[in-house]
């Protein structure tokens, strides 16, 4: 059979197997199919008990479903590794220097480097955000990048997420599983640790805390808008393993400049706020009056430097898709260093050249909307049928701002355990990086996403892919 693509095996390599599966691989030639596959329906079950599910929008219950877990670890090099994290690092680093720059001395808007239009007619921009700084400087103190691999040495970042990034829970609970299932494996293969996420994480928000708290240690919430949220699971979940309280909008309120939550012993004041709760929902008194699910007030208490609300509020300008063309520029600009992780090359439909070419070629691109996400809005030109094509080309002339365009990349593949063997699908990678005053700190490996249906290439959730456990190997 002819291949249309030749798409990069991180398992296999023409001579046999790539370094890092090596030992992976003596040991699952020797496992029995039927233990694999009794294995992968308990650690279903597992997930099943544990309630890891997530909602479906657009299905017509908004029903729940499990996000389907593959045995097959992906598996990097720590040299790979070391690779990957120096470039996040780098691109973390300067997305908040950006963010900060953008709300402060617009110095990148007066340089010329980004046009001040992206910026000022963008949804995600919050002019109550000027000329303040939060705490330490930090805008994004969770960040998920999203990575894809095309060769050896070919990393790109696809977006960068530095609203509230999901998916961290699944990374910690498919190590968790793993673990439990093959104890074994991970005497044989040393394998980083992942499991003091949490901890991290906490200390981290700690960190990022209004300098003028009270006590010997600032007190955290997470912050959720609720059972009914597609990522109510993982709220409940790093709340319950930073050992942390969560709280919903209405157990908080204003007490004397501060934001205190209620107890069963009277308020208690909190000095950061792990919120996976939108901006616009945040205070009904500045941003969307009817929204019952923030804290009227808070935007005050925040301004007047007693509360940390971690991500800030307006970091989503830097998850745009027509920003994110720009990112090697803006790392460039913050840095002084090219940037390590390069761009998928990217096509702005705003401008005309370019919303020609992408017309011309609907049927060989991706086409994102600039805001969205999850794989909602976009169309991917190769899979699509004709009348998809001409219905998006009526879409691209209406609105050619809305969107970008790119090229369909060769994602690399990793295999998944079928009953009949295992075979390749496509996948990408989220790294999640935590960032306070006192810098960076990456978990080794992330969450590995993958595509279940053969030669499909959105790994997406809401777009049934599935998960992996994601080993960085030791030195």
């Amino acid at each position: 059979m002819g291949k249309k693509h030749h798409h990069f095996s991180e398992m296999s390599a023409d001579d046999g197997v790539r370094s890092p599966y090596a030992t992976y691989n003596s040991w699952i030639v020797d496992q029995d199919t039927a233990r694999l596959a009794q294995k992968a329906r308990a650690a279903e079950a597992f997930f099943r008990r544990s309630g890891i599910t997530f909602n479906v929008y657009g299905q017509s219950d908004g029903e729940e479903r499990l996000i389907p877990f593959d045995l097959v670890p992906r598996i990097l090099s720590a040299a790979e590794w070391s690779k990957l994290s120096k470039g996040v690092d780098q691109r973390v680093r300067a997305i908040n220097a950006f963010l900060h720059d953008i709300y402060n001395r617009q110095e990148i808007l007066k340089a010329g480097i980004v046009p001040i239009d992206l910026i000022a007619k963008n949804d995600a921009f919050l002019p109550q955000m000027m000329d303040f700084t939060p705490p330490g400087s930090v805008y994004t103190h969770i960040v998920g990048t999203d990575i894809v691999r095309t060769g050896e040495d070919d990393f790109f970042v696809l977006e960068d997420n530095a609203r509230t990034p999901s998916g961290v829970s699944y990374m910690l609970e498919n190590r968790e599983t793993m673990l439990q299932m093959f104890p074994e494996l991970f005497s044989k293969i040393k394998v980083q640790r992942v499991s003091d996420y949490p901890k991290n994480l906490r200390e981290s928000l700690e960190a990022s805390a209004p300098p003028n708290f009270d006590g010997s240690r600032p007190c955290v919430v997470v912050l959720t808008p609720g059972i009914h949220n597609s990522a109510y699971y993982e709220h409940s979940f790093l709340a319950d393993q930073m050992g942390v309280e969560l709280v919903e909008g209405h157990d908080l309120r204003v007490i004397d400049g501060h934001i205190a939550m209620r107890t069963t012993r009277g308020y208690k004041t909190i000095d950061v706020i792990y919120r996976r709760v939108d901006d616009d929902f945040l205070d009904p008194l500045t941003f969307n009056p009817n929204s019952m699910l923030g804290v009227p007030g808070i935007m005050d208490v925040y301004r007047a430097g007693n509360i940390t609300i971690a991500n800030a509020p307006g970091t989503g300008v830097a998850d745009d898709k027509a920003i994110y063309s720009y990112m090697p520029d803006i790392v460039e600009f913050y840095t002084g260093e090219k940037a390590i992780l390069k761009n998928v090359e990217t096509f702005r439909c705003s401008e005309a050249d370019s919303l020609q070419y992408v017309l011309d070629n609907l049927s060989q691109l991706v086409v994102k909307e600039v805001h969205g996400s999850g794989g909602y809005g976009m169309l991917v030109g190769p899979a699509a049928s004709k009348a998809e094509l001409a219905d998006f080309a009526d879409k691209l002339k209406a609105r050619p701002a809305n969107y970008i365009a790119q090229p369909t990349l060769s994602l690399s593949t990793v295999p998944i355990f079928t009953e009949s063997g295992l075979a390749p699908r496509h996948v990408d990678l989220r790294p999640f990086a935590l960032v306070s005053p006192q810098g960076v700190n990456i978990a080794p490996g992330g969450l590995t996403r993958v595509a279940l249906t053969e030669g499909s290439l959105v790994v997406n959730s809401s777009q049934g892919g599935g998960t992996k456990d994601t080993w960085v190997l030791e030195d």
